[in-house]
């Protein structure tokens, strides 16, 4: 297969990466400012050329030329969880930075991927003000809001995708079909055995661990947390994984949490002992990394975020399986 290139942005930990390496894609350079990332993107990604500088500071001209241009500019801006300042946020404003390395880099197609608060009516028209300067970059453009729980993930995930092709290509992208089997927890986690806690300060248990990362975050149930019921049970898909260690999901070990009355539950008496939150490298399960791939830290609550701030990998296969179809199945060079 004719390996094609693509180029980086807002990487993280290269859960859309690796999504398109599985497609036949291959990352020749990337970006990431966040420094706690920089050893896990390495570790996973040796032969990708790893940029530590912002975003605002790299010029066009110093980044390769490749077949497309995948990215998730920062999500807090538009997050419905966080304050939604949208484009009045220094991290709203990146979806600029995009923009501007796409206007002079031309590849052949574009991926951004965001949080499905970047819908809300209060963003209206800086989410449509995007879309039209994508098309004005000179791009055919295609949106939709999904469930990743359609697309071999073992998890309720709604997200934002835009997909750009080049308009002299003559080609839409056309979101693939939704998969009739919905992968749930047992499917996800089932085999695995019990995790470890977390050292104290929730520090990591590092090297002593038999599976890397499997071990989970220690400490008290916020207010908010006990608000609502947090265990969903083996046969559903997990909860969405957040960006926050203190709010990963019960594991599905533990009967649903007991309504007291309207925003307060209890864990079921008795049963106190089986309610813990998801390991590290649960969450990666669900959000579908191979146990190959090893998220470094020292603290658990980096793990926690760069696997809830990531792409679930089989999401991003979905998409960058039917680009490569599009796009470069049966093109000669």
């Amino acid at each position: 297969m004719n390996t094609k290139n693509i180029v980086s942005l807002f990487s993280g930990a290269g859960g859309l990466d690796l999504g398109f390496e599985k497609a036949g894609f291959s990352t020749i350079w990337a970006n990431e400012y966040d420094k706690k990332i920089w050893a896990t993107f390495e570790k996973n990604f040796p032969n990708t050329i790893l940029d530590r500088r912002s975003i605002t500071d790299i010029t066009p001209e110093e980044i390769p030329d490749c077949d497309g241009i995948i990215g998730g500019p920062p999500c807090q801006s538009w997050s419905e969880a966080g304050a939604g300042r949208g484009i009045n946020d220094s991290r709203g404003k990146l979806f600029f930075d995009y923009i501007r390395i796409l206007k002079i880099k031309q590849p052949k197609f574009f991926v951004v991927e965001n949080v499905s608060g970047i819908l809300h009516p209060k963003h209206a028209e800086a989410f449509n003000g995007f879309l039209e300067q994508f098309e004005e970059c000179g791009y055919n453009i295609s949106w939709k809001l999904v469930d990743a729980n359609d697309y071999n993930v073992p998890e309720t995930r709604l997200r934002v995708i835009i997909v750009g092709y080049r308009k002299n290509l003559k080609k839409q992208f056309h979101f693939p079909e939704p998969q009739e089997y919905k992968p749930t927890l047992k499917d996800a986690i089932g085999d695995l055995q019990q995790a470890q806690p977390a050292k104290e300060y929730n520090k990591t248990n590092g090297d002593t661990l038999n599976i890397p990362n499997h071990e989970y975050m220690n400490g008290g149930f916020s207010t908010i947390y006990m608000s609502r019921n947090r265990v969903r049970a083996w046969d559903e898909p997990s909860f969405t994984i957040q960006a926050g260690g203190r709010h990963a999901p019960i594991h599905p070990q533990a009967p649903k949490m007991k309504f007291i009355s309207q925003n307060k539950r209890i864990f079921e008496p008795g049963h106190e002992k089986e309610y813990r939150r998801l390991s590290v490298r649960e969450c990666a399960r669900i959000q579908t990394f191979p146990d190959d791939f090893v998220f470094v830290y020292n603290d658990i609550a980096d793990g926690y975020k760069m696997i809830g701030n990531a792409v679930p990998v089989n999401l991003a296969y979905a998409i960058a399986n039917q680009i490569f179809n599009d796009l470069f199945k049966n093109v000669k060079k």
